[in-house]
């Protein structure tokens, strides 16, 4: 990750999760950065932001998005808790997958299964998640036509285990930009990293 905030006199059980996230190691062909986390949400706040690389070209993204932990010792009603996640993700699409009626309701089926699948318990989960195809006309035309997808999501941590939700995170982004998933056992190998970011 890149640089670090300090956050002074956190509560310990934020300090805790700051701990767990840095601690995350993702797959290879995401770069994970800590970034400034937004002041007004929550009195504490962490941010990551995460791009996914092209095993062979290291300079070509497939897909970006942010992940945002926020903590109110105090409680927040529409949380139903002290801590909230709050993410989006973006990637590009093929049209074919774009035109896929059913490709709203896949799309938040891959945040659930990710979650549960790493095991991290959540609550209160909402979101939205929007395609977006776009076509150039006259004298522009010859562009090529384009196809998003954008999940935003966001959930309360019903546990702990906070690095669980953020590499649960990173396997939605990877899923999204369309990597083949990590098969257990198998080590996949090391991306060669930017020098800096776009």
């Amino acid at each position: 990750m890149g640089a670090r905030k300090e956050v002074g006199a956190a509560p310990e059980v934020f300090v805790r999760a700051l701990s767990a996230l840095r601690a995350v190691v993702p797959r290879p062909e995401v770069l994970l950065e800590e970034t400034p986390a937004p002041q007004r949400l929550a009195p504490h706040a962490v941010a990551l932001s995460a791009d996914v690389l092209t095993p062979a070209d290291p300079d070509t993204e497939l897909g970006t998005g942010r992940f945002v932990l926020l903590h109110d010792p105090a409680g927040h009603e529409a949380w139903q808790g002290t801590f909230r996640v709050v993410t989006y993700v973006r990637a590009e699409l093929d049209h074919d997958m774009a035109n896929d009626p059913l490709l709203t309701g896949v799309g938040w089926a891959w945040l659930t299964e990710s979650l549960q699948g790493h095991g991290a318990s959540f609550g209160s989960a909402s979101g939205t998640v929007t395609r977006v195809s776009s076509e150039s006309f006259g004298e522009i035309s010859s562009e090529a036509a384009s196809a998003q997808i954008e999940i935003r999501a966001s959930w309360t941590p019903l546990d702990e285990a906070f690095g669980e939700h953020l590499l649960a995170w990173c396997e939605l982004l990877c899923t999204t930009a369309g990597l083949p998933p990590v098969s257990p056992g198998v080590v996949p190998l090391p991306v060669r990293r930017r020098s800096t970011r776009r």
